[in-house]
């Protein structure tokens, strides 16, 4: 009896090295894993941000006349949506950078040969993957919707007041159309504590009709400008017609046209399942055309689609960053680059099939990770339960 309790103490004893010795792997390869991750996040969200934010944000400074701290503003609150583009990318980048510097250091070769294979090895990694997939799903669900409404209204507010010449007399402005050809031209005598005094208004934005509006009192609101007190001469330009009307309170949209260019991603301001619900409320929709609503299937499928690609390249990753003995240099920056730039030509690919008809929706969103997948798990089963 004594013999088997001390066998069985010493039996417990080796399970709690056993467990205490992986618990420290599974540390030791998170720490390098966060590092790099943290590394790539800055990284990927910096080069998004130079490309395309930084552009976006010159470019509503200049064409739409947005105030730079609102702005400034508008591209935080669109970097919700940059981190779920960014995120599966650093996934990928700190799983091939970790997995690589353990195999250049034979850390790899030496776990191999104390019994602790590729697939107890890559246990953190995928946790640590599948962690970010829900991190990332959590963000596209919760904050990127809030965030881009958000981003919408500032966008109104500031079409609404840029236009306000606080404190200016003899104010003239000209609003132009894509082509550059003139559709209003205003012009205020005073604006003082936010209100407009003496307004003229030469609407030009309809072929057939030339008006005029002219008005006392004018102020700005989220619907548009707001003239009280005021008379509106219409001119047919074809049958020669003027209409002369009176009016105690007239509202003109000015610069509500230009929303639809300044805000693009409309799908970004739902949910999963608002956006279905949206998509089902709007399906027979005469007016929302049918390319638009291909468009708003394809995103409602990658609402699902693009976190799990956090899962799936981390999958790809581990077997390309295994470094065979011979090589001696770390590869992991460039299988990263690779495998982004595939998965990336696989995605535009798809989504353009998706959003042509030539295949559906689902598959169009769901096929880069399927594909990623798959070949993520072949390469994967060849490295962990091969002899190399």
């Amino acid at each position: 009896m004594n013999v088997k309790s001390k066998d069985f103490q010493k039996y417990f004893r080796f399970l709690k090295i056993k467990a205490a010795s992986i618990s420290m792997l599974d540390k030791y390869i998170l720490k390098q894993l966060i590092e790099v991750f943290v590394l790539g996040v800055i990284i990927f969200t910096s080069i998004i941000f130079a490309s395309e934010t930084f552009t976006q944000l010159i470019k509503q400074i200049t064409q739409f006349g947005i105030p730079f701290n609102i702005a400034i503003m508008m591209v935080v609150l669109n970097l919700p949506q940059v981190f779920v583009m960014t995120i599966p990318i650093s996934t990928l980048f700190a799983t091939v950078m970790t997995v690589n510097k353990l195999s250049l250091n034979s850390e790899i070769t030496v776990l191999r040969a104390c019994g602790i294979g590729i697939a107890r090895i890559a246990k953190p990694i995928f946790a640590f993957a599948i962690l970010m997939t829900v991190v990332s799903f959590l963000i596209n669900e919760f904050i990127v919707p809030a965030a881009s409404t958000q981003a919408k209204y500032l966008a109104i507010y500031s079409l609404q007041k840029k236009h306000v010449p606080e404190g200016r007399m003899n104010y003239t402005l000209n609003e132009t159309d894509k082509d550059g050809k003139l559709k209003r031209l205003f012009y205020v005598q005073k604006c003082e504590d936010k209100t407009l005094n003496n307004i003229t208004v030469l609407d030009l934005s309809n072929d057939n009709t030339v008006q005029i509006i002219q008005a006392k009192v004018g102020k700005t609101a989220d619907s548009g400008w707001i003239f009280d007190g005021g008379v509106m001469y219409t001119l047919s330009t074809t049958e020669k017609v003027l209409n002369t009307t009176l009016f105690e309170r007239s509202n003109i949209n000015f610069g509500i046209d230009k929303l639809d260019s300044l805000v693009k991603d409309e799908a970004s301001q739902y949910n999963f399942f608002r956006l279905m619900k949206f998509i089902h409320k709007n399906k027979k929709n005469p007016n929302i055309l049918e390319k638009l609503k291909l468009e708003l299937q394809v995103q409602l499928y990658d609402k699902l689609a693009l976190p799990v690609t956090t899962f799936a390249l981390a999958l790809v990753g581990i077997p390309l960053a295994i470094t065979p003995p011979r090589v001696r240099y770390n590869r992991g920056f460039l299988f990263s680059v690779m495998i982004i730039f595939v998965y990336y030509v696989i995605r535009a690919f798809s989504l353009n099939l998706g959003e042509t008809k030539a295949i559906s929706p689902f598959l169009a969103a769901w096929l880069p990770v399927i594909s990623i997948a798959i070949i993520g798990w072949i390469l994967y089963r060849r490295k962990a339960y091969t002899i190399t």
